[in-house]
């Protein structure tokens, strides 16, 4: 099945929304539209992202997915004409609201890209910049600041003899995880990842999938993904995307072994994208 989506494809079908009160999600969107000039990307994205576990979006290129992610910290704002409608909430607080702290929201929700991106700075200073630049510790606790969080992307042992040597000099997973680090050392509360495994070979691939695992104890963790294998692996909920609009959210195995929408199941089962 293929071609435009029917009118009723509008909105997405909810399967097992996590319960709870608004309060108690990390994201919530509401009617959320988005746009790049005249081109509509997002169409009434409606959803709610539980705090402290792994939501999956998944769905073909080109269906907002990563849209949909950069809004959250308003990555958008970075490309010229773009505008949002509805609401989209972060713990409670509106991301496009009127008089928004973009430097402390950015702080609580860190990002990760497809590509690992150090600075070109030493492992202990691209680790410890966010923290010296925002002073959220005093100078004299970064090196513990910088240990604990490497500790937390499970790279401190490879790396604890290499502090002062280039981050460029690390393999791409191992870079990876670093730039996990440098986005926990600004102490988020959720942190967005855009593919962080599309470059890595399978076993990098999988020490961050270990990885997201881990941190979902502590961290509310949002992950684009092409790789079927690993929204089912990761996340326990999966949303997904298709042509701009949400068509189908809910627990991770009822999406991937009873999908409610058809079109669902056609892009998992492999019959398009």
């Amino acid at each position: 099945m293929s071609g435009a989506l029917p009118p009723a494809a509008g909105r997405a079908h909810l399967v097992a929304s996590p319960p709870g009160t608004p309060a108690s999600h990390a994201v919530e969107a509401r009617n959320f539209s988005f746009w790049y000039g005249d081109t509509q990307r997002l169409f009434d994205i409606t959803m709610q992202i539980a705090r402290r576990a792994v939501t999956a979006i998944i769905g073909p290129s080109g269906s907002g997915k990563s849209t949909f992610l950069r809004s959250i910290n308003r990555m958008n704002d970075l490309v010229l004409d773009t505008r949002a409608t509805g609401e989209l909430l972060v713990e409670g607080r509106p991301v496009y609201g009127a008089g928004i702290d973009l430097v402390l929201h950015r702080q609580r929700v860190g990002m990760v890209f497809q590509r690992p991106n150090p600075f070109p700075k030493s492992v202990f200073d691209n680790v410890a910049y966010g923290p010296a630049l925002n002073a959220l510790v005093p100078r004299r606790d970064l090196p513990e600041v910088v240990e604990r969080c490497l500790r937390r992307a499970a790279l401190w042992d490879e790396v604890k003899d290499r502090l002062d040597q280039p981050a460029t000099g690390l393999s791409g997973g191992q870079q990876q995880r670093l730039c996990i680090a440098r986005a926990l050392a600004n102490s988020p509360t959720l942190l967005l990842m855009d593919e962080p495994c599309s470059a890595l070979d399978p076993i990098a691939t999988q020490r961050i999938e270990e990885l997201i695992v881990e941190l979902k104890r502590d961290y509310t963790i949002v992950i684009v993904t092409h790789n079927m294998q690993q929204a089912a692996r990761v996340a326990d909920q999966t949303g997904f995307f298709d042509q701009g609009r949400l068509m189908e959210f809910g627990e991770t195995e009822q999406i991937f072994t009873a999908p409610v929408h058809e079109r669902t199941e056609a892009y998992i089962t492999g019959r398009f994208g």
